[in-house]
């Protein structure tokens, strides 16, 4: 059984609801008002995809693929149409590494795991951390936060309230604390204590971004200093709502310190949800998980069959 579907597939596709209007919603009315795919249906298509921040050259190549299916089968249903987009879009996404693995799985010897985690303010990074934190640990690991943003005032006391709902431990220090020293106190601790997973709060002053950047590379060069492979991960959290800023900003942290994935949240609240597609083929960046409401089980891990599926609302397919 594919471990993803342990996950509510419900729940993602409710969340993707506003995606899914803005884009496959446009796209089917269009179709069916037309009764017909000609070159002007295939332009206003493009459109759609654009503004539902596929971005341009994926919707463009998906535009051409649909073109080229038109002049061979003569015609093509609004389902037909549907089953060619959804195929096209999990070929564009890209492939999964080992499809239905267990993303919170931890190499035994990478213990402790450490995972660093980067983006800008107000991108939902504290509750991805919270969250994260509690999926491994109610995968039976032991985990540790280490709270590295040490001068946003309110930074510990959230991260503190996140850790104790997922009952994980937390190692943090007096506010204005060098953030690589955190960040190298946390592992030894965890060292100490035995635990199997360290996962890194950082700050997001992107307004200050030279001093950021800097302020991250350090926090890189510290931990390996201890160990080379150190962080095991460095997660991007970008919010979904912001479309293709997003991009902008996984291009920025991905040049300061080597973006390993994507944690894209705020799914739920826009219609921009197709700027997976478009993060995932414009930078070479696999998403890892996605945000699709409040909850602690609303960070689900992604898979891109079963996001295409749940935007289509191929439920069927997915269970």
């Amino acid at each position: 059984m594919n471990w993803f579907k342990k996950f509510s597939f419900s729940r993602l596709s409710e969340g993707l609801s506003k995606t899914r209007e803005e884009v496959v919603g446009k796209i089917n009315r269009l179709v069916t008002a037309k009764g017909t795919i000609d070159e002007d249906t295939l332009e206003q298509i493009e459109e759609i995809l654009i503004a539902g921040d596929v971005g341009v050259d994926t919707a463009l190549t998906i535009a051409e693929h649909i073109r080229e299916r038109v002049q061979r089968d003569k015609y093509a249903s609004v389902e037909e149409l549907d089953n060619l987009i959804r195929d096209e879009m999990q070929m564009l996404i890209g492939g999964d590494e080992d499809p239905g693995a267990n993303p919170f799985s931890v190499p035994r010897d990478k213990r402790p795991y450490v995972i660093m985690v980067v983006g800008v303010n107000g991108v939902g990074k504290t509750t991805s951390i919270g969250k994260l934190a509690h999926h491994y640990k109610n995968e039976a690991y032991n985990v540790i936060i280490g709270a590295a943003d040490t001068y946003r005032a309110a930074a510990n006391e959230q991260l503190e309230i996140w850790a104790q709902r997922a009952g994980v431990g937390i190692i943090q220090q007096a506010h204005g604390a060098d953030p690589a020293a955190v960040a190298y106190d946390t592992v030894e601790a965890a060292k100490s204590r035995h635990s199997d997973v360290v996962i890194i709060d950082t700050a997001g002053r992107l307004h200050t971004r030279v001093n950021l950047m800097e302020e991250l590379k350090k926090i890189k060069r510290v931990l390996q200093k201890r160990n080379p492979d150190l962080p095991h991960e460095v997660l991007l959290v970008v919010d979904g709502s912001t479309g293709q800023n997003a991009i902008q900003q996984a291009r920025l942290f991905n040049e300061a310190v080597g973006i390993t994935g994507l944690i894209v949240t705020k799914l739920d609240g826009t219609a921009k949800g197709g700027i997976v597609l478009a993060i995932t083929r414009e930078l070479n960046i696999p998403v890892r998980f996605i945000g699709v409401g409040e909850k602690l089980e609303d960070l689900q891990p992604f898979d891109r069959k079963i996001f295409v599926d749940a935007l289509f609302q191929f439920e069927q397919e997915a269970q």
